[in-house]
């Protein structure tokens, strides 16, 4: 899904318009939907056998456009902090890395080796290589250009900055993922909304276009283009690994990481993403914290145990 998965969205009703992750062609295009209503957890996610990305999964980085050193260890942060060799029991709680666990039971019931992400490179392109404006199929080009470089069954990250749009961008999408099967790999696109749809792609950390105006909440690393191009990074990424390729873990438009879009605590509900922990020192909200203490709010994951939207907090 895009996002292939993460897009956010509201309506002018009590029920904003929320992302979703949809499946959208035989490459494995999805993406969250920002015209999407808001639709409770289905039943189950079923897997239909095909491949996920298993074991060690080697993680690059495309840097399209600018992008300074303090806003790439945001996110490269939070890629080390999914390894658990990265975390202790001394370590504060709750972790990034038991966010991700709940995608190893999916991995468990498909008779998978757990997926470890493995940071091994990152690249930039701070020239605009193919312009400010792109199409979805310039993203597949800049994914491709990483991907041949990079070892099989690898993932590439590709993240534009606030200049670039994106074909589908604020309108249809905050971001999407698809395959390159010949090299039996996957990628990832999101873009920073800051200055073009905030209220759609950094929500909640920003003002919905639609509905009630209620405050946001503070970003958790300050940075309220970056944080939010984490959330919407995080629900791709536990798309991805379960439903790579299209034949893996989803029910009809839905993946792991996107049934429950806008859940990041208990008690959320369209609008409100429920109860978080609060930093006393910035007033901050956030429900994982990662390497270097560094604090991250992450969407609800469904759990196919319980077929509930599964908080950390």
């Amino acid at each position: 899904m895009g996002i292939s998965l993460f897009e956010r969205t509201f309506t002018m009703s009590l029920f904003f318009i929320v992302f979703i992750l949809i499946t959208l062609t035989n490459s494995c295009y999805c993406s969250r939907k920002l015209t999407s209503l808001y639709e409770p957890p289905p039943m189950s996610l079923s897997y239909h056998n095909g491949p996920l990305l298993e074991g060690d999964v080697h993680v690059s980085i495309l840097w399209y456009g600018q992008f300074t050193p303090p806003q790439q260890s945001i996110v490269s942060d939070f890629l080390l902090s999914l390894n658990p060799t990265h975390s202790s029991s001394s370590s504060p709680q709750p972790s990034v890395s038991k966010w991700w666990n709940l995608v190893q039971t999916y991995m468990k019931r498909a008779g998978k080796k757990e997926t470890d992400i493995v940071l091994s490179n990152q690249t930039s392109d701070k020239n605009y290589s193919l312009g400010k404006i792109l199409k979805k199929s310039h993203i597949t080009e800049l994914a491709n250009k990483v991907i041949n470089n990079s070892r099989p069954g690898g993932l590439t990250i590709v993240l534009t900055d606030k200049e670039v749009a994106v074909e589908g961008f604020c309108m249809s999408n905050c971001g999407f993922h698809g395959s390159n099967s010949k090299q039996n790999s996957a990628f990832i696109w999101v873009g920073n909304s800051v200055t073009q749809c905030p209220g759609q792609c950094a929500w909640p950390f920003h003002q919905p276009i639609y509905g009630p105006q209620t405050t946001p909440l503070g970003a958790p690393n300050g940075d309220v283009g970056v944080d939010g191009m984490v959330v919407n990074i995080a629900g791709l990424l536990a798309g991805t690994a379960t439903n790579p390729f299209g034949n893996g873990y989803y029910a009809g438009s839905m993946e792991v990481g996107s049934v429950c879009t806008g859940v990041y605590g208990k008690g959320a509900y369209p609008g409100y993403a429920g109860e978080l922990l609060v930093d006393s020192s910035s007033g901050a909200s956030y429900n994982a914290v990662g390497v270097n203490r560094r604090k991250y709010l992450l969407p609800a994951l469904f759990d196919p145990l319980t077929s509930q939207c599964l908080t950390i907090v």
